[in-house]
């Protein structure tokens, strides 16, 4: 441990402080997923609205592939966010990405339908989607960064409140979506009810954007030399670490991202109403918000190698089963069992994440680097997910393409962590 991390150590922040900052850092991150999920969730309204097509598949594919093109401006986001935040400080591009994250959800919200205005409806969708992604691609890394500096010594519970907030919005948009649906006609639903959640999120703000101008920079951040060129040192000399962290991350995102595809899976596959997929992701949203802190705490004693080598050793060897059991006796009970499931394994899985990722960068180049590792990952194998996952099914005729696909990640990221181990002496 080097001394400035000693010293940062020795500034432990009291627990009032201590709440504020997972308060600050997390608020974003929930509304920038609260809106990823919303949008996921209500596909096929959006698509019905904004996207009309000849068929519903290829309506549901433009509205699914709207929502992945996205997030190939989510790697710049990064780039120019992350570095901000590794010269300028975390807080300038916390507040910064807050505030561009407002400005596309107030876009979605109040955006006119494609009856009303023809195709400036889905070009408006299309660079409100383009403006969030800028945004979400320096919130990881900066608020990652941000938690686990003000206390490094406890890096896997700080960390972990950044994807316990993402359980948090999952549950309030799935809870949503079950209000919505079960309450709603489908003329209320798609005049005026699916703006509602994004509405709410739109509140939030605000409330997000001053909470962090209030709040300081972590002592380690503040206590360790600034890089002047973040870029230059990561692509420079660190290129193994980012491609080690993006493979770290695969696992978490594509389950991230498979969950909230689900909703259109049960209408759309299983054939259940829109109100069970919701019912089913809010019980997920529970187990998310509640277990990640737990696995985030247990990392830092046990190692954040076990327990997410373990998770995604489970995911591997049960997702494939889990999908069998719910297309052979789809119901509300065998859908809320697999998600559930599911969910246990993501929580232990991305409650170290955090920690890990931020472990495999130097104070320097932090939030670049999580920032840049982050959003590759997320942009590859995750915003793209329910796309190809629609696709996968299409054009082979098997329902079960979602399971192959988390079991091919699975895969993948446990090379990761191994390579991790070995070569960044990370346990």
């Amino acid at each position: 441990m080097s001394t400035s991390t000693l010293q940062a150590s020795a500034a432990r922040p009291s627990a009032a402080k201590v709440h504020r900052i997972i308060l600050a850092a997390s608020i974003g991150n929930a509304l920038e997923w609260f809106d990823l999920v919303v949008y996921g969730f209500f596909a096929v309204t959006i698509a019905k609205l904004f996207f009309p097509a000849s068929t519903e598949a290829i309506s549901l594919m433009l509205t699914l592939g709207t929502f992945g093109i996205s997030y190939l401006i989510r790697p710049l986001g990064g780039l120019m966010l992350g570095s901000l935040a590794d010269r300028a400080g975390r807080k300038a591009s916390l507040l910064l990405s807050i505030a561009l994250m407002m400005v596309g959800t107030l876009t979605i919200a109040v955006m006119p339908p494609y009856a009303a205005i023809g195709l400036w409806a889905p070009a408006g969708i299309l660079l409100s989607r383009l403006v969030q992604g800028f945004s979400a691609g320096g919130e990881f890394g900066a608020s990652t960064a941000f938690l686990v500096e003000h206390a490094p010594e406890r890096r896997g519970f700080m960390g972990s409140w950044q994807f316990a907030s993402q359980g948090l919005a999952t549950l309030l948009a799935s809870g949503f979506g079950a209000l919505l649906t079960s309450q709603l006609t489908a003329a209320q639903l798609e005049s005026w009810g699916w703006r509602v959640p994004f509405f709410f999120g739109l509140a939030i703000g605000p409330v997000g954007f001053y909470i962090r101008r209030y709040v300081d920079e972590g002592a380690e951040f503040k206590t360790e030399p600034k890089a002047r060129t973040p870029l230059r040192d990561l692509f420079g000399t660190q290129k193994v670490r980012m491609l080690l962290a993006v493979g770290s991350l695969i696992i978490s995102t594509a389950a991230n991202y498979m969950i909230l595809y689900m909703p259109t899976y049960a209408i759309k596959q299983l054939h259940l109403p829109a109100s069970t997929g919701f019912a089913a992701t809010l019980a997920t949203g529970v187990v998310l918000t509640v277990l990640t802190p737990f696995a985030g705490h247990l990392s830092d004693s046990l190692g954040r190698i076990r327990i997410m080598a373990t998770a995604a050793g489970l995911m591997l060897v049960t997702v494939y089963p889990a999908f069998m059991y719910m297309n052979a006796h789809p119901s509300f009970a065998t859908m809320l069992l697999a998600l559930i499931w599911i969910g246990v394994l993501k929580a232990a899985y991305f409650g170290a994440l955090p920690a890990l990722m931020s472990e495999i960068f130097p104070t320097q180049t932090r939030a670049t680097g999580l920032s840049v590792s982050y959003n590759v990952g997320v942009t590859v194998f995750g915003g793209f997910a329910p796309f190809v996952i629609t696709w996968l099914i299409d054009a082979s005729g098997n329902k079960l393409a979602p399971g192959f696909y988390l079991m091919l990640c699975a895969v993948a990221s446990l090379l990761a962590l191994y390579a991790v181990r070995g070569k960044l002496k990370i346990r």
